[in-house]
C-alpha cells in the first residue's frame, strides 16, 4: 500500500502570469462625498474610501456619541479636515458649506503650501 507520487504538470505548458498592463487597485482619495451625504458627507466619503457601507459609519458615529460624546467631536473634526468632493462650479453652496470650506482651506493651507513672501 504505497501512495503513488503526485503527478507533475508537463514542462511545455506556460505558467499563467497577470498581464503587465494590469495596474494594482488604487484606493480613491479620502474626500467628503458630494452624493451620499446627510449632514456633511463625512460618512459617505469614508464609505467610498474604505468600502464599508455609509450606514455602518453613521451607526458607528452614533455609537461613539452615545458612549461618551466623542462621535460628535470626531465627526466635526473630519468635516473640517477632509477635503470637499469635486463639485461643478455653478452649483450653489450653503452658508455652512462655505464656512467649512473656508475652515478647511485655513487649516490645510498652512500645512500644504509654503508661506509667500512679498
Amino acid at each position: 500500500m504505497t501512495n503513488p507520487s503526485p503527478a507533475t504538470p508537463p514542462f511545455d505548458q506556460p505558467t499563467v502570469t497577470p498581464p503587465p498592463s494590469a495596474a494594482p487597485f488604487q484606493r480613491p482619495q479620502l474626500r467628503r462625498s458630494g452624493t451620499d451625504r446627510m449632514a456633511g458627507g463625512v460618512c459617505g466619503g469614508l464609505a467610498e474610501y474604505s468600502g464599508v457601507d455609509s450606514l455602518l459609519w453613521r451607526v458607528g458615529f452614533v455609537g461613539l456619541t452615545l458612549a461618551g460624546g466623542a462621535g460628535v467631536l470626531v465627526y466635526l473634526l473630519l468635516w473640517v479636515l477632509m477635503p470637499p468632493a469635486q463639485t461643478p462650479a455653478d452649483e450653489p453652496l450653503s452658508a455652512l458649506e462655505q464656512l467649512v470650506r473656508r475652515l478647511h482651506t485655513a487649516v490645510s493651507g498652512s500645512f500644504g503650501t509654503p508661506a509667500q513672501r512679498p
